[in-house]
């Protein structure tokens, strides 16, 4: 984590590329090609980051950069542990994808009923 990025919920695509010292052009091309870094969005489009989308983008700009990794290395090391299917213990009944889809889902309405009060 950086010290010198301010401390706020949500952070708009400029001041990302700026503390990230990217372009914004730069942000959207790895949003479409990195699934993992997917801001939301408020009800009129436009995107927030948190805190944690700034960190991950700091550190995709490391390994891309400075680290020499392709876009497909950087997928492989940061993308999210697909789930254990052939592991019982890391299986719920209802399908671990089927239940974060769910949830991810719900936090999206409640993001959006946020942004309209």
């Amino acid at each position: 984590m950086h010290p010198d990025i301010p401390e706020k919920t949500y952070y708009k695509i400029g001041e990302v590329a700026r503390l990230a010292e990217l372009k914004a052009s730069v942000l959207r091309f790895w949003e479409a090609e990195f699934p993992f870094l997917n801001p939301e969005k408020s009800s009129t489009g436009q995107r927030l980051y948190t805190r944690q989308d700034i960190d991950l983008v700091i550190q995709i700009k490391q390994l891309l950069y400075h680290e020499k990794y392709t876009i497909e290395g950087v997928r492989k090391k940061l993308a999210p542990r697909k789930s254990r299917k052939n592991d019982a213990k890391f299986q719920s009944d209802t399908g671990d994808d089927l239940f974060l889809e769910k949830l991810q889902q719900i936090r999206q309405e409640l993001l959006q009923l946020r942004a309209m009060l």
